[in-house]
């Protein structure tokens, strides 16, 4: 069997960052420490966290008064943020910075008077998030009846803004059916799909159509990762979205010879690697590694942890 390993995949730099900012905590004051919402969406890594005794909560009155919470790499609302400080806790901010600059857009434009089309997955944890900005002029889109439903004036200003991890086809879809509809709606000044996704759903796109079958290693409730496999499959490669090798399952390899192997922005490496030497073990595989972009981008950690660190002689 030929195993194509996709690369880049797995972690981006919003990935790292939030990771890295929560075992830097653990490290620092211990725990336990309380997390808003899973640092990122991958079960594994939640749970190497649970396992060190970090908590995490899906609102801010389970924490005690006086703590330290953790946002996570997904954003959250002003009111989660004036929740917080209204309980004196001790916040610490892993958004991802891309998703900040989202944050920051919306309340640009709606400082500038504008409705706000929001395309994205209402259900999402950053498109919450995202909302939460200005709720007063944001319209959560997630289909183009979405958009047909909307109604406004020539007079009104509107600007489109997108969830960071969307499907570029399906977001495309979307911002086709805004601007037929209102073209005068303006576009964010710079693409709101961040790098990571794009670099990933084009690495499969390009290598899924050399493949019998494509492999996601990702969870499922990661919007990245399960868009790799709609991609994949929309693009005639059967695919399996699978958090870990232990999902494996020979029926699936019935007949296939080449097999590509991809993973979302938020699954760890060694669940890849897990993934690659079972494929090798099982199906004697060979592995041809095709990296079609190289990825350098980092983020610094929260200006809130690097305060603490040096209060702290760290």
């Amino acid at each position: 069997m030929q195993i194509i390993l996709a690369s880049p995949r797995g972690f981006c730099a919003g990935v790292h960052m939030a990771i890295d900012t929560v075992q830097e905590l653990v490290d620092l004051i211990g725990t336990p420490l309380y997390v808003y919402h899973a640092i990122v969406h991958n079960k594994h890594v939640v749970e190497r966290f649970e396992r060190q005794g970090v908590i995490f909560i899906e609102s801010i009155d389970e924490v005690p008064p006086g703590e330290t919470v953790v946002f996570s790499a997904h954003g959250v609302s002003p009111a989660v943020r004036a929740e917080s400080a209204d309980r004196d806790l001790r916040m610490i901010d892993a958004t991802c910075p891309l998703v900040t600059k989202v944050h920051v857009e919306a309340r640009r434009y709606a400082k500038m008077g504008h409705q706000i089309l929001l395309v994205g997955h209402a259900d999402h944890q950053e498109i919450k998030g995202t909302y939460g900005e200005a709720p007063e002029v944001m319209h959560i889109v997630e289909s183009p009846a979405d958009v047909a439903a909307l109604h406004f004036p020539a007079t009104q200003s509107l600007t489109y803004l997108t969830q960071t991890t969307l499907s570029v086809d399906d977001a495309n879809i979307i911002i086709g059916a805004i601007k037929e509809r209102f073209p005068w709606c303006n576009a964010p000044p710079k693409e709101d799909i961040c790098y990571a996704t794009t670099n990933r759903q084009h690495a499969v796109r390009q290598l899924a159509p050399s493949a019998d079958l494509t492999l996601v290693v990702g969870s499922r409730n990661s919007s990245n990762s399960v868009r790799l496999k709609e991609l994949s499959e929309n693009d005639g490669t059967p695919a399996y979205l699978l958090d870990d090798k232990s999902e494996l399952d020979d029926a699936w390899f019935a007949g296939v010879q080449t097999v590509l192997v991809t993973a979302g922005a938020s699954a760890p490496d060694d669940l890849v690697r897990g993934v690659i030497d079972t494929l090798v073990e099982r199906f004697d595989g060979h592995i041809d590694e095709s990296e079609l972009v190289k990825e350098d981008v980092t983020f610094a950690l929260p200006v809130q942890l690097r305060i603490l660190k040096h209060e702290m002689g760290r």
